[in-house]
């Protein structure tokens, strides 16, 4: 809860500071949006930690091989990528652009999570009688 109100409070000091920045210049406005995304994925370091150990641990203790895993994480990881570049592309009024990323993310998403279907499948086969 703590992480989430200082990225929150970060971000929206820096926002403020950025429409006024920008009447004058626009790069410096730029500059310092960054600056503060850099500041609030970086605070996300501990929770994300901490979700890495979950995952560690469910994967431990499942008794699954860690090939099943692998397409969990790769998804969640098309998942970041794809909302900070759709986020980015329509702060920069490119929503065409934005819709190509999401486009994307869904088509890799579901690449990435063939195989995993294709071992449930074959193990729902096995199951049949």
């Amino acid at each position: 809860m703590e992480t989430v109100v200082r990225v929150a409070a970060v971000c929206a000091a820096a926002a403020l500071l950025a429409v006024v920045i920008k009447r004058g210049t626009p790069e410096i406005a730029m500059v310092l949006v960054m600056a503060a995304a850099a500041v609030g994925l970086l605070a996300l370091r501990e929770p994300v930690t901490a979700l890495g150990d979950l995952f560690s641990l469910l994967r431990k203790e499942s008794g699954l091989a860690p090939e099943w895993f692998i397409p969990l994480y790769k998804t969640l990881g098309i998942a970041v990528v794809v909302r900070i570049g759709g986020d980015l592309c329509r702060d920069a009024d490119e929503r065409a652009l934005a819709g190509v990323v999401e486009t994307a993310g869904a088509v890799c998403a579901l690449a990435v999570a063939a195989p995993l279907l294709e071992r449930v499948l074959n193990l729902m086969l096995e199951l049949r009688p």
